[in-house]
């Protein structure tokens, strides 16, 4: 209601009696609690934090990798823990099924998939 208000006076420069509806469409939650996932993902983006997410959660919510990714070389930045690097092995994950590579997420963990050299 509050930036309603506040785009309905801006508007009033412009516009006699403006009535203006804002409607959220999507929430990806406090920046603190968001999974990043850059690199070689099919749709790098951040998601909202759920409890017991996992790497598999979040791979499927970003479409997998690309077909120039080097999912076996993927890490995990957790932030939480000053930026303590973890090493996860995506491909083995989604073209093997090797669900031992399947770790939990952090809130504020960042994903990072590498580009592969061929």
């Amino acid at each position: 209601m509050e930036i309603a208000r506040d785009v309905e006076k801006a508007l009033s420069k412009l516009v006699r009696d403006p009535v203006v509806t804002i409607i959220v469409t999507s929430f990806v939650g406090p920046y603190a609690e968001q999974i990043r996932v850059i690199g070689e993902a099919a749709k790098p983006q951040s998601l909202p934090y759920k409890q017991k997410m996992t790497v598999l959660d979040v791979m499927i919510a970003v479409g997998g990798l690309t077909d120039f990714a080097d999912g076996n070389s993927a890490s995990i930045t957790r932030v939480s823990e000053g930026d303590s690097r973890y090493s996860v092995r995506l491909k083995d994950l989604i073209k093997r099924g090797d669900i031992s590579a399947n770790v939990e997420m952090k809130p504020g963990d960042i994903l990072i998939i590498p580009q592969g050299w061929f």
